[in-house]
């Protein structure tokens, strides 16, 4: 028999008093810690206090869970309806990282600017922790047996519903790894963003663009009619990806130029008013000395005055 690339796995990682600890759960667990310890280290880059990102965190997380378990629900909703004690049941799959990221990215916002700062700022922050969390979660999917493609005979297939099939969580978890790498070393490269937002946009036009063609591989989407949901999201996240960062980058272009023109505006009107200083000392200067009065005697005629009374 052909040997899978990758063992087939247990899902079950280990129990504690009779309850099973999957390995579903420690590693979307572990992706979270890490990329939460990925924006705590640069948080001073952005000028953020390192324990809000820890406070974040505390919020954004337990929300995302129940945005990606809602959102996975409504579109499987035919499998839910009939057992909705199911729906609570997450220790064996069923989550959407599209829906996790739609509930963290509003809340933060309104976190975000509750606290009177950027949010585009924020995002660009946790930009390469979200796409690291997601590199390392995938491989819950590995365990479960689940997210993966179709039929292949190429040498990386992993064994699956008793096939070998396209190992698809691994497509994205190396994509998503090297494009946390990728955002790192730019922002190391150019010394942060080039413009608020900049580093959120690549990632999310990079990431779909993956998303888009990896979600044609699988045999479990979630389906919009004839459409995969996840290809629609990731083509309207790219364009406005797109659109996004130019409208960001065109912003932070004007806004450099406003104070570089109030400065050239000042320097002429700076160069008149040394200009004219010198004429208005000229004009002082040029001015005729008073004539003495000719009631008053000379100093030639004094002595002869004085002669005459002699």
């Amino acid at each position: 028999m052909r040997t899978p690339f990758l063992p087939v796995p247990e899902p079950v990682a280990f129990t504690v008093f009779g309850v099973d600890i999957m390995w579903y759960a420690i590693m979307i667990t572990t992706g979270i810690v890490m990329g939460t310890l990925l924006a705590y280290r640069r948080a001073p880059r952005y000028g953020i206090d390192p324990e809000r990102v820890l406070d974040m965190i505390l919020y954004c997380v337990p929300a995302s869970i129940v945005g990606a378990r809602t959102y996975y629900v409504i579109f499987e909703w035919d499998r839910y309806k009939n057992d909705l004690i199911q729906v609570f049941n997450i220790r064996g799959g069923g989550m959407a990282i599209h829906g996790a990221l739609i509930v963290a990215l509003a809340l933060g916002a309104y976190i975000v600017r509750r606290w009177k700062q950027k949010p585009f700022d924020w995002f660009d922050l946790f930009a390469p922790g979200i796409a690291l969390g997601q590199a390392i979660g995938r491989w819950g999917n590995y365990f479960n047996s689940e997210a993966h493609g179709g039929p292949t005979d190429l040498p990386w297939a992993i064994y699956a519903d008793g096939e070998f099939v396209h190992p698809t969580f691994l497509y994205e978890s190396v994509w998503c790894l090297l494009l946390c790498i990728a955002l790192v070393l730019y922002e190391r490269k150019h010394g942060r963003s080039k413009f608020s937002g900049q580093i959120f946009c690549l990632y999310g036009f990079f990431y779909s663009l993956e998303r888009y063609f990896v979600e044609g591989l699988r045999t479990d989407s979630l389906w919009i009619g004839p459409f995969r949901q996840a290809q629609l999201i990731s083509l309207g996240t790219m364009a406005a990806c797109a659109v996004l960062y130019f409208v960001l980058r065109k912003r932070a272009e004007k806004a450099a130029e406003g104070p570089a023109a109030e400065e050239d505006a000042e320097e002429p009107e700076a160069e008149e008013q040394a200009s004219d200083e010198p004429a208005e000392t000229e004009e002082i200067s040029a001015e005729p000395e008073e004539s003495p009065s000719a009631d008053e005697p000379s100093a030639d005629e004094e002595p002869a005055q004085a002669e005459d009374l002699q």
